[in-house]
């Protein structure tokens, strides 16, 4: 671990979450006894201060035995939790503004991304509940966004700064998530205001699909407080190659390369050469640091300073997540 620490932390173990890994710190308590409220009303400028540095905070045995006490840790931590709209993947609801993470297959992997980045409005932080432990795999691997922009080629990264990204969604029942579950309405007046204020292009179909819409997003940003460069779109995961071969083929055959639910392109509508996707992949599995889950663990990112996944596991498996 480099550099101190300004606060006071004699009941707690601090660490590299990763050895010889300079991203995010695990916390441990000393004490079998600790309280995880009354440590965090005392250390709260300590805690955002290693994730601004760190990039996120691993905390263990904090003695948060439940997602109710995990809803009532995080609002200490940001009392302003946010709703999850324009939403990219099926989660479900567990109480207030806390969701289950993702909910794809076990056996999907899910890549590397920045909560939202497909979007331009995200959350700053991102807070993960780790309730059951699956048998095997089901890791959330992180990666520093700060050095994967550094370690982007710096044409591709130029393209991508001079054109932000271009996500296309076309929605339809039956065929990843519907308009209705995405903007959390099933109101078109509320998905229109919604897009105006977003910056969503939109267009509703008689037919197959219902509705399709449009977005260009800032491919970097800089962060607000370190004022550090990061890698912060998804280009690599709303693109069709994005899928395996059977669903990719599948789609097209059934919907039609311009049908398909999802794909994303240069902001300028240029194609996204394959090379170039297949590079930020690679970026991002040399910057890929996993570790393994432990009951009551609690993990808090910085959304743009870390980005994160999933890995396919067996068993049963229960992440909740919040954001702020």
């Amino acid at each position: 671990m480099k550099g101190p620490l300004h606060s006071n932390c004699s009941e707690m173990d601090i660490s590299n979450l990763i050895p010889d890994n300079s991203g995010p710190l695990l916390f441990t308590p000393k004490s079998k006894d600790f309280d995880p409220f009354r440590w965090l009303a005392e250390n709260m400028l300590t805690l955002d201060e290693c994730i601004l540095k760190y990039g996120g905070v691993l905390l263990r045995n904090f003695n948060i035995s439940s997602v109710s006490e995990f809803n009532r840790f995080v609002h200490k931590v940001s009392p302003n939790l946010l709703e999850y709209v324009n939403r990219s993947t099926p989660r479900t609801r567990l109480g207030g503004k806390i969701y289950t993470s993702t909910e794809y297959p076990p056996e999907k992997q899910i890549s590397m991304h920045n909560e939202c980045s497909y979007s331009n409005s995200w959350p700053s932080k991102i807070f993960f509940y780790s309730s059951i432990v699956a048998s095997s795999g089901g890791q959330t691997p992180i990666a520093d966004s700060r050095a994967v922009y550094k370690k982007i080629d710096q044409k591709i990264r130029e393209k991508f700064e001079e054109h932000g990204v271009m996500y296309i969604r076309n929605y339809s029942k039956g065929t990843d998530l519907r308009w209705e579950d995405v903007f959390q309405t099933d109101k078109k007046n509320e998905v229109e205001e919604y897009c105006k204020k977003e910056g969503i292009e939109y267009q509703w179909k008689d037919g197959f699909p219902e509705l399709t819409t449009k977005q260009v997003c800032k491919a970097t940003l800089t962060h607000p407080i370190s004022k550090e460069l990061v890698w912060f779109n998804q280009a690599h995961l709303y693109h069709v190659s994005s899928l395996d071969e059977i669903s990719k083929n599948s789609l097209i055959n059934e919907f039609g390369i311009n049908n398909i639910p999802r794909n994303a392109f240069y902001g300028n509508g240029e194609t996204i050469e394959g090379e170039v996707l297949e590079h930020i992949r690679d970026v991002y599995s040399q910057e890929k640091i996993t570790f393994d889950w432990e009951h009551g663990d609690i993990l808090i990112l910085d959304n743009l300073l870390m980005a994160h996944g999933r890995e396919p596991y067996q068993g049963e498996r229960k992440v909740a997540v919040a954001m702020s």
